[in-house]
């Protein structure tokens, strides 16, 4: 506690928070899947900007929305490269879905079809934009509690070249390379990164180093042809190996994983007037494989088709509708044999709409509907409902309601013993609501945004237990199949997102974010008669696993000419997570944690860029996984040059 203190009286007499931007628009995409100004949205968005991205000298996306956004909790399985996620509303993390310049990007061959950050770099990437709340009507399957949005670097006027050297603690060495440039007629940037690092034991019980290497391909290229049509392309390809404890401690520490990404992406666009549409064609292929304690091959394949047209009335007043088709489909081994591949598929056919409206002189709403045609699972409607309303220049009050679906993956079709009557398995429903204000104090330069939220979804959809089934599942007696039961349990969270921005003077600002989320894991924590492990057990804390109820953030930068010091400091309270083979499988609590970060960023003569950073200075020892420890105190160490 008195490291805590004694830092944040040292912020308050040295330094500051985010650096504002003076006056200048915030401008989104993904409250309407339009450009739009943020002062006129219903919806709680957030945004980070490239220049944060570039001068962090972060080496994941994951650790730069950690690092850098209130209302969120980020977790990883241990050091640089395992398996990490994204909470958003106090919900698991296959309940965000996560796009690349407009295309969803998950697994089909993972057990929930969700998305990790474990492989995501950097380097190539310009923005985020993380939209929260129930969000289906827009992003389809899995935006029950949000959608975060990545938008890669395109070309800049003229021919430029970058190069970026890192290297730090652990062995850390990062390389990105790119080379961009935009004409009238075309633009393209093609960006490269190298990333290994010796790392450390991702468990506690062994002091053996995981390493890590990733190596990361983006291209994009756009072409300008006849007066009113343009052409994009696409490409990112990742390759990376992890090296990873085995959980079970009576196992041999040679687990390894080696995976691969493929996603392409075409779109044809047609401008004209009022009139903007969008035809695009998505290809993504991945695969996993596994070497050590288990050795599986995973494979999965999205293809999507999609049309997107936005009309616009007025400057305030537009319709977009669109239609998404989705192909899923992944190779995997059963749950109970290495050697035996099945092979699963399913589809989504959906159509949507979205008014965008300006009824009066201070107000903005927005209506949506859209249909998803699911090939087992068949119809579910979503829609969603925004409104802001702006006293004054200062001060917008702002809702947004909205309804969910998220339908079973192909694992839960199809891993494991067969399925029996899959057509009876549901898809999840939720539907969530949040009211805010975001209020500028101009005598005091002060930002404050609060919102309020609630989120509730049923029909749960539970892993399978055991070989010999379990409470929530009911034993066919034929062939060793089950049936899954996702009928009964209903899950919620709410909560308080506060954030306040102070800019002192042209050289200092501080800041703080805080977050109280409290949830009920209706999945895990409905039966009252449970003794067992996981799925049976009587709860030690009805709170959705990894989510904790506190957490506060403070930030803080000082900018003196070209050199920007920027200080954060993170709490973290306890949290709820499941136990392992080694103890049973009983629940655990996760103890709070506090970490300090430091970063310094010096540019010279606008072409060079030197930067430094100490994470974790305290070198404080804590989990953000049951037995999994996260890093100690880092430094590394960054060059960038611009010709």
């Amino acid at each position: 506690m008195k490291k805590l203190l004694c830092f944040i009286i040292f912020l308050f007499t040295l330094s500051s928070s985010n650096i504002f931007a003076d006056d200048i628009p915030i401008i989104v995409i993904s409250p309407g899947k339009t450009l739009q100004s943020k002062s006129i949205v219903g919806s709680d968005v957030e945004v980070i900007t490239g220049d944060t991205i570039s001068n962090s000298n972060q080496f994941f996306i994951g650790d730069i929305l950690d690092n850098n956004m209130n209302g969120i909790n980020y977790f990883q399985q241990g050091g640089m490269g395992t398996v990490s996620g994204i909470q958003l509303r106090g919900q698991p993390k296959r309940y965000t879905t996560v796009y690349i310049d407009g295309v969803k990007v998950s697994d089909p061959s993972t057990p929930s079809n969700d998305y990790y950050f474990n492989n995501l770099m950097t380097g190539s990437f310009d923005r985020v934009e993380v939209l929260k709340g129930a969000q289906s009507s827009l992003y389809g399957s899995g935006a029950l509690a949000g959608t975060i949005q990545l938008f890669s670097k395109k070309g800049r006027e003229g021919h430029n070249k970058n190069i970026k050297i890192s290297t730090g603690s652990f062995g850390s060495q990062k390389l990105d390379l790119s080379f961009d440039g935009k004409t009238n007629d075309y633009d393209y940037y093609f960006g490269y990164t190298n990333f290994s690092t010796d790392g450390e034991s991702a468990m506690n019980d062994n002091g053996e180093n995981d390493g890590y290497r990733n190596d990361s391909l983006t291209m994009n290229y756009g072409y300008n042809f006849y007066e009113n049509f343009r052409f994009e392309n696409f490409v990112y390809y990742n390759d990376s190996f992890l090296e990873y404890d085995a959980v079970n401690k009576s196992q041999v520490d040679n687990d390894a994983t080696d995976d691969q990404q493929a996603i392409y992406t075409g779109r044809l666009i047609y401008d004209y007037g009022n009139l903007k549409n969008t035809f695009s064609f998505n290809n993504t292929y991945i695969l996993r494989n596994t070497t050590g304690n288990t050795n599986k091959n995973y494979y999965g394949y999205r293809d999507s088709i999609n049309f997107l047209s936005e009309y616009n009335f007025s400057l305030d007043n537009k319709i977009i509708f669109g239609f998404d088709n989705e192909f899923d489909k992944a190779e995997m081994t059963t749950y109970y044999s290495s050697n035996q591949y099945r092979e699963s598929d399913e589809a989504i056919y959906s159509q949507y709409f979205d008014l965008q409206l300006r009824p009066g002189e201070k107000t903005y709403t927005t209506f949506g509907l859209r249909r998803d045609d699911h090939t087992t699972a068949e119809d579910y409607y979503t829609g969603r409902a925004t409104l802001a309303y702006k006293l004054n220049n200062n001060t917008k009050l702002r809702t947004n309601l909205g309804t969910s679906v998220r339908f079973p993956s192909l694992y839960s079709y199809h891993h494991g013993h067969s399925l029996k009557n899959k057509e009876s398995l549901k898809a999840e429903t939720g539907k969530s609501i949040d009211i805010g204000i975001d209020k500028f104090f101009p005598e005091n330069n002060i930002n404050l945004n609060i919102t309020a939220f609630f989120l509730e979804y049923k029909d749960d959809i539970k892993g399978w237990a055991s070989h010999g089934g379990g409470s929530e599942y009911t034993y066919d007696g034929e062939d060793g199949e089950f049936v899954l039961d996702n009928s009964s349990s209903k899950t919620e969270s709410y909560g308080l997102e506060l954030q306040s921005d102070w800019k002192l003077n042209d050289a200092y600002a501080l800041g703080v974010g805080y977050t109280r989320t409290e949830s009920h894991d209706g999945t895990t924590c409905d039966n009252p008669d449970a003794t067992g492990g996981p799925g049976s057990a009587a709860c030690n804390d009805t709170m959705n696993v990894r989510v904790p109820r506190h957490q506060i953030n403070f930030s803080g930068s000082k900018i003196l000419g070209n050199l920007i010091q920027t200080f954060k400091l993170k709490y973290v309270g306890e949290r709820r997570d499941y136990g392992n083979i080694n103890q049973s499988f009983q629940d655990v609590i996760l103890s709070d944690y506090f970490t300090a970060d430091y970063n310094l960023n010096y540019r010279i003569f606008n072409t060079y860029n030197l930067n430094f950073s100490a994470k974790n200075i305290f070198d404080e020892r804590y989990s953000e996984a049951y037995e999994y420890k996260a890093p100690g105190r880092s430094l590394n160490f960054m060059l960038n040059k611009n010709f």
